[in-house]
């Protein structure tokens, strides 16, 4: 996959999470994973690095700077903890920073919250021609994305769709996507790990809109003129965007 790009989008206000997400932003809440607590940000970079992609995009706005100051390795703090006797943190920490120094980062904003859609244009300037595109709020257990073509994404079922992009689907083809309906026509729902091209850009550009800039109106927009659309279905997945999500993944952990 080291032909793939990342795109890690982490714009919006985290509303779910408050009062918690006012001062901190959801991506850098804590979780626990492999024996460590990490923020969930570092956990998807982190997965996705051992699925081989080196070169990210982290879209961001003014009052995540944490974000952008958190993937910045601080090695005088290394050594600090290495003098202070704390070399399995010390340790953990530069693992982390190697990963960082073996990968091409690069931080854009989202000048303000217009939706899930337009944090993704915001990265169309530096995006390749085939990118991974992932909401940084879920985490995906045992993450393979090796499965995922161009112009494909994840999927899990779940019991009540209505708050959820919601997949309408015939086999693993995609026949209409449609955003948290008062009526949902299938139970299952999107898990945000997408794999597009840059045709989604377009889409996105023509597409009229008040408040929000939706991601599922370009994908529907892409099916509508032909584009081949396919899904992967998993099972185990964690939407640390809500409490009882954030609540759940933190008594199971990984």
């Amino acid at each position: 996959m080291s032909d793939t790009q990342g795109i890690i989008t982490a714009a919006g206000l985290g509303t779910r999470m408050l009062p918690v997400s006012k001062e901190i932003p959801k991506e850098m809440l804590p979780v626990p994973f492999n024996g460590e607590l990490k923020p969930v940000i570092q956990v998807i970079f982190e997965q996705l690095f051992e699925n081989g992609l080196r070169d990210f995009i982290f879209v961001v706005s003014k009052n995540k700077r944490v974000i952008e100051d958190y993937f910045t390795p601080d090695y005088e703090f290394i050594r600090f903890l290495e003098m202070k006797g704390k070399n399995s943190q010390a340790e953990s920490l530069m693992s982390f920073y190697k990963k960082i120094e073996s990968s091409n980062l690069a931080f854009v904003n989202q000048n303000e919250p217009r939706g899930f859609g337009d944090a993704v244009l915001r990265a169309e300037p530096y995006a390749k021609d085939k990118f991974l595109v992932v909401a940084a709020d879920t985490i995906v257990k045992d993450l393979d994305i090796s499965k995922m073509k161009t112009n494909s994404f994840l999927t899990t079922r779940v019991t009540d769709a209505r708050n959820y992009g919601v997949v309408i689907a015939e086999g693993d083809k995609v026949i209409d996507v449609e955003e948290k309906p008062k009526v949902p026509r299938s139970n299952m729902i999107i898990v945000p790990y997408y794999m597009f091209d840059r045709r989604i850009f377009s889409a996105l550009r023509g597409i009229s809109y008040s408040e929000e800039l939706q991601l599922t109106c370009g994908i529907r927009t892409l099916i509508k003129n032909g584009v081949d659309f396919r899904v992967v279905e998993v099972s185990q997945v964690y939407d640390l965007g809500n409490f009882n999500g954030y609540a759940e993944y933190v008594k199971q952990g990984i």
